[in-house]
């Protein structure tokens, strides 16, 4: 334990290694009243027609529209009324000639109807209906398969469902939808300090900050939170804990992994499985540990080389700011391809000038949260265990490793925190 940071990897390389982690990706299907913001897994196509019949577009009557040319108001044409369709109700009757019959919105068309007269332009007298304006063919109507024909794509595998997407596939009568499984995220917070919200703050503790944050950010990315208890910084407690959670897919804790006697997770790691990241050239969020954990199978495996059976841990600094800013930049893009997350979409930027001088620090890449105000870019200065600063910032800007100073007015390329803000107080 104690061990020092063996090998401070730049962002870039962090980042080329995430991608590379092992998942797999398996299918499942849901009830449709529970799909609302899942990933659809297949293509869908439409199994039927929409509408899967012809049928009227407005209250009114089915006429023959040809009979209707020479109507108007002073000079109405008078139809028989051959009978009622309902919405709901198949046509049993056929218009014929010199007849019209009753529809509602909805309703199917009857057979010899080729157009609907709005109700607003009839008159109805007895067995007999004035019509008042006249209309041309297919008015009024709306055809058989006129939205979607049976056997059209409908919505693209990787589509995410909204209420809208449900509406569709209700349309098509579908009960249960395709969709990835989701990603299930165990969220550990270590530390001897950290107590739950409900309990009484005594000298020396602190109310534990990144467990709800995290989950909620997990949520965010279209995987499973999994809560845990807190677990003390104590090697048996987090070694025994990490090996209790044998049904998720990813583990991720804050706290325990700085060089100090009392973090942990790198002994942890060095025993269980294997550490692939110690320490990020980034400020806030140096301490930052990805490794890999032998899962069950693994364990019976030969090739030492095949990590598909092994479990991936993310140990994030336990400073609020830092776990949320490295879980927004390292971590989050990662968890939405696991759960087929369409991550091409970066978020917005704005070329700002800076309101004051700004000393970074040197050696990293700094990370500067930002308050927007009359187009001017504010840094934040709080240290790493200010949750406050999130709630406050707007964005953040990136500084290289080798500046020294930004002087106050110069262009900086602020990086908008929509959905971290959002998630957080992504």
């Amino acid at each position: 334990m104690g061990k020092q940071f063996l090998d401070l990897k730049n962002p870039a390389e962090v980042k080329t290694i995430i991608e590379s982690l092992p998942f797999k990706k398996e299918v499942e299907r849901v009830a449709l009243e529970d799909s609302y913001q899942r990933v659809l897994a297949e293509d869908v196509y439409a199994t039927i027609s929409l509408p899967p019949f012809k049928r009227a577009a407005m209250d009114g009557y089915a006429v023959k529209a040809e009979e209707t040319f020479s109507a108007s108001e002073n000079k109405p044409v008078i139809l028989k009324l051959a009978g009622q369709i309902k919405t709901g109700e198949a046509p049993k009757i056929r218009l014929e000639k010199g007849a019209c019959i009753e529809v509602s919105t909805g309703s199917p068309l009857p057979e010899g109807a080729n157009a609907v007269v709005m109700v607003e332009f009839t008159e109805k007298k007895d067995k007999t209906v004035y019509m008042q304006d006249s209309v041309a063919i297919a008015e009024n109507i709306t055809d058989k398969g006129s939205d979607v024909t049976e056997g059209e794509l409908l919505l693209s595998q990787g589509t995410v469902i909204t209420p809208y997407k449900i509406g569709v596939l209700s349309a098509v009568g579908m009960g249960k939808v395709p969709v990835f499984t989701q990603p299930k995220v165990a969220v550990v917070s270590t530390g001897n300090e950290i107590i739950l919200p409900d309990e009484e703050l005594k000298y020396g503790k602190i109310y534990d900050i990144n467990s709800q944050t995290i989950s909620t950010a997990v949520k965010s990315c279209g995987c499973l939170p999994i809560s845990s208890e807190i677990v003390k910084d104590d090697y048996n407690s987090l070694k025994n804990r990490i090996n209790q959670l044998k049904d998720v897919d990813i583990i991720i804790t804050s706290g325990g992994t700085s060089a100090g006697t009392g973090d942990v997770l790198r002994a942890v790691l060095d025993d269980i499985g294997e550490v692939l990241v110690h320490g990020i050239a980034v400020k806030p969020g140096k301490p930052t540990i990805i490794g890999l954990i032998k899962g069950e199978d693994d364990k019976n495996n030969r090739a030492e080389d095949d990590k598909n059976n092994k479990k991936i841990i993310f140990g994030l600094p336990g400073y609020p700011v830092a776990a949320v800013m490295v879980f927004n930049i390292f971590v989050a893009p990662f968890l939405k391809k696991m759960a087929s997350l369409d991550i091409a979409t970066e978020n917005p930027t704005l070329e700002l000038k800076l309101s004051r001088r700004f000393r970074p620090s040197r050696g990293r890449l700094h990370y500067v949260l930002v308050k927007i105000q009359d187009d001017v870019a504010y840094p934040i200065l709080k240290d790493s265990g200010a949750i406050t600063s999130l709630a406050e910032a707007d964005g953040y800007f990136e500084v290289p490793k080798n500046v020294e100073i930004i002087e106050k007015g110069t262009p900086v390329e602020v990086i908008l925190l929509g959905d971290l803000k959002s998630c957080y107080c992504q």
